[in-house]
Formats: structure tokens, C-alpha cells, sequence
């Protein structure tokens, strides 16, 4: 059994989660692979095929169309949300770029429960117009779902197309994502990892997605809703780190690649990139050993993907930490010596990158 295995298996003999599957690699592929428990405490075992709910790292998967689209002319960065949705016109959020909604630093409040009160779509989306802004836009950092809902709904307005459809045909398929999806049909339902007892369900939520705000909206929206597989996420990696190029071809261009990724509020408190979460010097989800040009992103259920460019090295940790409940905090600490774990076991193993072998 491999360091990281280990170390994962252990983390699940103390209840940090039952289940989990990993991944680390480079730009040529996967190093390692593994699984480690079950899909829920009383449940199957996790597969490599196994479907996680992303949570928030649906946010930056799901913008990658906006970037598509500026690389078509038909958007560009200080656009304002209202040029997009007039709706917003006589609102605090009129003049809010897509710039400062993909850093953050938009000024939109962070989570609301706007489910609670919001029984439709239109309901909550008609609620985030609302919101009071917390600061001038660009002049902080407040990391906000909210600002993600209206990232999607800008998305459909340029594209002319539901959100799903249009992250399928711009993204997964370019990509070779096939078993990355907005709400998975039920007879997927058996390969997903199990989520939290939702009070407001009534159940253990398997196979919908955990955000209640994502649920009011459909389960299909910017800020969460997507599940993946392990596989896959590897697989956007190594996109990520080629600048774009995949198997069918180019994706996105090296120059739109460096920009999303760098370091857009470096005046501020936290280091964001477009759509992308940067690493900060302290207490990153990264570890210690990642440089400062490494790039990610985590999800509330104990999910995360990050990539170093400069070290051509990937990590992929997909777990289900909130089942059966939100309570356990201990994936933050997992997370990042998971990671530092990670960066150590890629450096012992330079004659294995790039070649993709079986799980261990």
C-alpha cells in the first residue's frame, strides 16, 4: 500500500469520511490511482469509476465556456453584468465586470441560504439581485456562490442555451469528459458517493446534488451541481497543464490558459484567479510544497483539484467528508498533507510519470 493510500486509509479509520479516490500525475498522465472505502458507511466500495458531487469545484469547470467564448470575440472580461442581463440594470450590481464575479472580488455577499425563502428559480435568482453589496466591487476579496448563479445565467444568455448544454458541447465533450455531468440519471445513482442528512430532504442525499441552492435552481447552475469521477478530473488536469491541448485537439489557447490562472487580486487578502482559487502563502488547501503559481480549487463535500505548472504536478482528492453530517472539519487538515504527501511521492517516483497504471 503507497504512502498516500495509507495515509487516506487512515483518515477514514478515524471517521474523516467513508469513502475516497485520489489521483497524481503530470502533464502526461496519471502517477498514481486509488481508492480507498466505501460510498457510504453501510455501502458498496468506491470504484475508480465511482461519481463524486464537486460542489464548488463545479465554479471553475463551469465558467471554462466564458472562456471559450472570449476566445470567440463574443465576450471580454470588463464587460458588465448588464450588458449580458438587463435586469440588473437598476441594481447595486449593474456595473459589476465578469472580471471581479470570476476573482470574487465582486462585492456580492458570500453563502446565503436563499433556498430557505426561495422556492423557484426565478424566486432565488430575483433574491441575489437583491443582495446588498458587502464592499465596492475590486476592492476585496469575499468568495460568494451567489456571484457564480449570475456567472451562469450570463453564460446561457451569450451562448442561447441552458448551462448544461452548453458546458457539454464547449468543454466536456472538447475535453473527453464523459462521465462529468449535471444531475446523473438514476441508473448512475449506485456509483455515487453518498452526501449529508439533509434536514431539509429528509434523507441522506445520494445522487442530487448537496447544495440547496443548486437544488432550487435545478441542480444544473455555475456554482455547484456537477459530479465527476476521478478519471475525469485527472483528465482536466492534464488539460489544464498542457495549456489547453487535449487528445482531439486544442481546447484553449496557451495565452487564455496563463491568464485564468494567474494571480488576479495580488493587492488583496486572498489569491484568486478566474474562476481558479491561486495559493496562498499560508494555510493553503495546497499544502506547503506547491509553488505560487499552483492553482485549484476545492468543494464543500471534500473535494479538490489542484495543478502546479511549474512542477508539472497534479492532484486530484475526491471525497465525501460531509456524510453524514457537515460537522467534521478534519478534510482541511487531511487536504493539505495529503497534498504535501503527494508532491513528495512525485519526486520519488520520476521513472513512473506519465504512465497511468492500476490502482494500489
Amino acid at each position: 500500500m503507497s504512502k498516500l493510500k495509507h495515509f487516506l486509509q487512515q483518515s477514514r479509520d478515524r471517521g474523516s469520511f467513508s469513502g475516497a479516490a485520489y489521483s497524481v500525475g503530470n502533464s502526461a498522465g496519471i502517477v498514481e490511482r486509488g481508492t480507498v472505502g466505501t460510498l457510504s458507511w453501510d455501502g458498496p466500495s468506491v470504484e475508480s469509476d465511482s461519481l463524486w458531487d464537486l460542489a464548488s469545484v463545479t465554479k471553475p469547470i463551469a465558467i471554462l465556456p466564458l472562456m471559450v467564448m472570449l476566445e470567440q470575440g463574443k465576450c471580454y472580461l470588463d464587460d458588465v453584468i448588464t450588458h449580458f442581463l438587463p435586469e440588473y440594470k437598476d441594481t447595486d450590481k449593474a456595473n459589476i465586470t465578469l472580471r471581479q464575479l470570476l476573482s470574487h472580488s465582486s462585492g456580492i455577499p458570500g453563502q446565503q441560504p436563499l433556498y430557505q425563502t426561495s422556492p423557484t428559480k426565478q424566486d432565488l435568482m430575483a433574491a441575489v439581485r437583491s443582495l446588498p453589496l458587502r464592499y465596492s466591487p475590486g476592492t476585496d476579496v469575499e468568495y460568494t456562490s451567489q456571484g457564480y448563479m449570475i456567472l451562469g445565467d450570463i453564460i446561457e444568455s451569450i451562448a442561447g442555451a441552458s448551462l448544461d448544454i452548453v458546458l457539454q458541447q464547449m468543454v466536456l465533450d472538447p475535453i473527453g469528459l464523459c462521465q462529468t455531468m449535471f444531475n446523473p440519471p438514476k441508473s448512475l445513482h449506485h456509483r455515487i458517493a453518498a452526501t449529508e442528512y439533509c434536514e431539509w430532504r429528509h434523507a441522506v442525499v445520494k445522487g442530487e446534488v448537496h447544495d440547496e441552492n443548486a437544488v432550487v435552481l435545478g441542480g444544473i447552475a455555475g456554482h455547484a451541481g456537477l459530479f465527476s469521477t476521478v478519471d475525469d478530473m485527472s483528465l482536466l488536469c492534464q488539460t489544464m497543464l498542457r495549456l489547453g491541448e487535449t487528445a482531439q485537439g486544442r481546447f484553449l489557447q496557451p495565452e487564455t490558459v496563463r491568464m485564468m490562472t494567474c494571480n488576479e487580486t495580488p493587492s488583496l487578502k486572498l489569491s484568486r484567479g478566474l474562476g481558479w482559487q491561486g495559493r496562498d502563502r499560508h494555510d493553503s488547501p495546497a499544502g506547503d510544497l506547491f509553488s505560487l503559481s499552483s492553482y485549484g480549487h476545492t468543494g464543500f463535500t471534500g473535494t479538490s483539484i489542484w495543478m502546479d505548472p511549474e512542477a508539472d504536478v497534479f492532484v486530484v482528492l475526491l471525497t465525501n467528508r460531509v456524510h453524514p453530517t457537515r460537522a467534521n472539519q478534519t478534510i482541511k487538515r487531511i487536504r493539505s498533507i495529503f497534498h504535501n504527501l503527494a508532491v513528495l511521492s512525485m519526486g520519488n517516483s520520476e521513472s513512473k510519470q506519465g504512465e497511468a497504471y492500476a490502482d494500489s
